[in-house]
């Protein structure tokens, strides 16, 4: 009996250990295109009776990624997440991070992502499940090479050539709109993000302005359109929604070759850039109770 009383002791001992810290990842979508930024956020929950101060490590929280074929996937370097905070028992903390710039994710396919955070006192590292997503491979619509204005000042030289290009992928049975920077030769991804829905039977509008900032005006909707615009940087400064009303709206340039949307009615709303109005910022570490 006391043989037995000490084996479930021990196992009740190991129990509660593995039920301390618990760690989850979750993604914004569960598809990507190649160099698409993979906002991950990881859900830290603490059961262990204890205070826990997390952060103040480098390597207090990794990522490793896998391949369906069961191959890791290369990394660049480890994600750097910095800022240390405390996390009471019975709260649970979130970060946020993009892993595209840490992993070699070039090829469509099936991937999964794992969060560990380790608990320096303790000795002991905590693993969330897999979480698996897709690498997915886009068409592409339209391009056109362009040479980046110099900085203010700077003398004449050889220009740098970029590329702007729009695609096009099928998320979820629904058509999303990706804007891509690249170099002329696209061997290097600037940067690469969605825009927004687009309908099938519409074709995006696209337009290089004199100063080499693309304007896009494309079909979101029955009687609706997206308007952005992006600077040679890869930044979107301007979002702005468009609907049909007695015409429809349309890229056009001014008698000074400004390019404006003219024809429909714009509608104001929450996601227009620059903002309608301005927002609280909140820190990217969440806490909440159970």
């Amino acid at each position: 009996m006391r043989t037995l009383a000490l084996s479930l002791g021990l196992f009740a001992s190991l129990g509660s250990g593995f039920t301390q810290v618990t760690v989850e990842v979750t993604l914004e979508q569960d598809q990507f295109l190649p160099a698409e930024a993979i906002m991950a956020a990881v859900r830290i929950a603490n059961r262990s009776g204890q205070t826990l101060m997390l952060g103040d490590k480098p390597n207090w929280l990794t990522f490793s990624m896998e391949a369906r074929s069961g191959l890791v996937v290369s990394k660049a370097g480890e994600v750097p997440v910095t800022g240390e905070f405390v996390l009471e028992s019975s709260k649970v903390a979130s970060r946020r991070v993009n892993l595209t710039p840490y992993f070699s994710l070039t090829k469509p396919g099936r991937y999964s992502v794992a969060a560990s955070v380790r608990i320096q006192p303790w000795d002991k590292e905590f693993t969330s499940p897999p979480k698996a997503f897709d690498i997915i491979q886009g068409n592409k619509l339209w391009e056109q090479d362009f040479g980046v204005p110099p900085p203010a000042g700077a003398g004449t030289s050889n220009p740098e050539v970029r590329k702007y290009a729009l695609q096009q992928a099928n998320y979820l049975k629904q058509l999303r709109l990706y804007f891509r920077l690249t170099d002329a030769a696209e061997s290097r991804i600037f940067r690469l993000f969605a825009l927004g829905p687009v309908v099938s039977f519409g074709r995006p509008e696209p337009q290089v302005d004199q100063q080499c900032n693309l304007h896009v005006l494309f079909q979101t909707g029955a009687r609706s359109f997206s308007y952005c615009v992006i600077n040679p940087e890869g930044q979107l400064v301007i979002r702005q929604t468009h609907d049909y009303a007695s015409t429809r709206p349309r890229l056009q340039a001014d008698a000074n070759g400004k390019i404006i949307v003219t024809g429909g009615a714009r509608r104001v709303t929450v996601d227009d850039l620059p903002p309608p109005q301005v927002e609280t910022p909140t820190n990217d570490v969440k806490t909440s109770t159970f």
